[in-house]
């Protein structure tokens, strides 16, 4: 029974992956053509402004992320458990703490936020009146998306990928929308961006609503639990100290460009977070389908099985980033030009340091996932968050000394590496996790995979000039190689008869 259990899950997790795949494959589509339009749009100057006021309403993710955390956490785990009523209770009680954040991050937000976008952000002075309706749109923004973190966990949680894919779908032809209005706007085109992007807000966050309503404790009025509230809180003050690091590396450093930089280099900047996260968006549409297996497995007491998914989630995230990072490695100057046309100064640089960053920080994913489904996240976020804070000083002492601005990626890359040994033995010693398994099943099969593939793709790449035919066999080889490779060395036998019969069936 066990083991059809979790032959179940398996094909449940396959199921939902391809339905994540197919609604990313759409969302890549459309988010490539949205994001040159804005830029072009926009121009360098604008979009450097967007990103440098956007920066600074989202360090308050430093609060809302540890507490979306601790909800998915919460809501997922009692899933696991099947206590009557708890479930109830638990989503209740999830949006009785959001209302009392939204109300704290909208005081901060009017306060600190304009007191920056007046006194230290590097705008001029004619731009400033727009960077306030920025400012205000952005909060807006970020309070409708923290009303729909409890529905969006509530989806996750019982794994109705379809009504995710679905309205994913439907926020990014929003967008899309967003950016062809911009076009032929009459007034200020970054105040009119910013104010279209609270509507398709507001209209994803009744779609999560309206879906939500067939689930029996998102019905009826609101319960407050003191016990939950407590224990939600708690986890959520630990899990701070885990996102605050997070925020730092992003946004911070983003600030601190600003004050060493152009304007320019932040817009590049930005152009290279949205690279990261279409990429991000690619693997989270497999670790999506895998966490909350991850989350009900421990809580089921399913250790072996647990494990097992942790080392799969890690290696694979690694499979799958590789199909951007060896395009980008070698062809990032065509590409960004076909994406954007004329992209601002560095942006190629940035990108290439980026996605491998971005690897290795996928690696350690599905580890944190395992350190929040124990509940007891007060070491880990001690030991990790403090190793992750090291990026934005060390960022900012190599802007001092005269650095280039990719230095902060660099550094973000070599921390990262460090937090991979240290988050395997934070959870050695907290829940016995197998690090030898670790990695044998993760570290020992991504480095031929890697190494193979991008030395099969550096030999066309070396032997043809640039141009059409050689970015078309870049990115033919590079995916084929992958998936050999793959095949060969990096998957076991279980998960290639498990491919081989659920490809016969389909």
């Amino acid at each position: 029974m066990a083991g059809q259990n979790i032959s179940e899950n398996s094909r449940r997790i396959a199921r939902n992956t391809v339905l994540l795949y197919f609604r990313m494959f759409l969302l890549l589509i459309v988010g490539l053509f949205t994001s040159r339009v804005i830029l072009r749009t926009l121009g360098f100057e604008d979009m450097g402004i967007y990103n440098v006021v956007a920066s600074a309403v989202t360090m308050f993710l430093i609060v809302t992320q540890s507490l979306s955390t601790a909800i998915s956490r919460f809501i997922t785990f009692t899933l696991g458990e099947a206590v009557p009523g708890k479930s109830k209770r638990v989503f209740s009680t999830s949006i009785i703490i959001v209302a009392i954040l939204a109300i704290v991050i909208i005081l901060l937000g009017e306060t600190l936020g304009l007191a920056y976008v007046h006194h230290w952000a590097k705008i001029p002075a004619e731009r400033v009146p727009a960077a306030v309706w920025v400012l205000h749109a952005s909060l807006a923004v970020m309070v409708i998306n923290l009303f729909s973190v409890p529905f969006n966990a509530e989806i996750v949680a019982h794994e109705h990928m379809k009504a995710f894919a679905y309205i994913s779908i439907v926020e990014a032809l929003l967008k899309l929308a967003v950016a062809i209005s911009l076009m032929y706007a009459p007034s200020d085109k970054l105040i009119t961006y910013a104010l279209l992007l609270v509507l398709v807000a507001l209209s994803v966050r009744g779609l999560y609503a309206l879906y939500c309503k067939r689930y029996e404790e998102c019905k009826g009025k609101l319960l407050f639990d003191r016990s939950i509230f407590k224990e939600m809180c708690s986890f959520a003050g630990w899990n701070f100290f885990g996102v605050i690091p997070s925020v730092l590396n992003t946004h911070g450093v983003g600030i601190a460009t600003n004050q060493f930089f152009s304007l320019a280099v932040n817009a590049a900047r930005n152009q290279t977070t949205q690279v990261e996260g279409i990429v991000r968006q690619f693997v989270n549409s497999f670790t999506t389908a895998l966490n909350p297996q991850i989350t009900k497995s421990y809580a089921e007491g399913k250790l072996d099985y647990c494990y097992h998914l942790v080392c799969t989630g890690a290696r694979y995230s690694w499979f799958l980033m590789l199909f951007f990072a060896i395009p980008l490695l070698f062809e990032s100057d065509m590409l960004m030009h076909l994406w954007l046309g004329e992209y601002p100064i560095y942006t190629d640089v940035f990108v290439k340091i980026a996605i491998f960053a971005q690897m290795v920080d996928m690696l350690g994913s599905s580890m944190a996932v395992l350190s929040m489904a124990t509940g007891e996240v007060k070491r880990y976020y001690q030991i990790v968050g403090g190793i992750t804070l090291a990026v934005l000083p060390i960022s900012i002492l190599c802007f001092s000394l005269g650095s280039s601005p990719a230095a902060s990626y660099i550094v973000y890359l070599a921390v990262y590496a460090l937090l991979i040994v240290a988050k395997c033995l934070v959870l050695q010693k907290q829940i016995h996790f197998p690090s030898v398994r670790f990695y044998k099943e993760v570290i020992l099969r991504i480095l031929p995979v890697s190494i193979a593939a991008i030395a099969t793709t550096a030999i066309v790449w070396i032997l043809l000039p640039g141009g059409w035919l050689r970015l078309i066999l870049v990115l033919l080889v590079s995916t084929l190689s992958i998936i050999a490779y793959t095949w060969l060395w990096g998957s076991t036998p279980g998960e290639r008869e498990f491919a081989l019969s659920y490809i016969r069936r389909k």
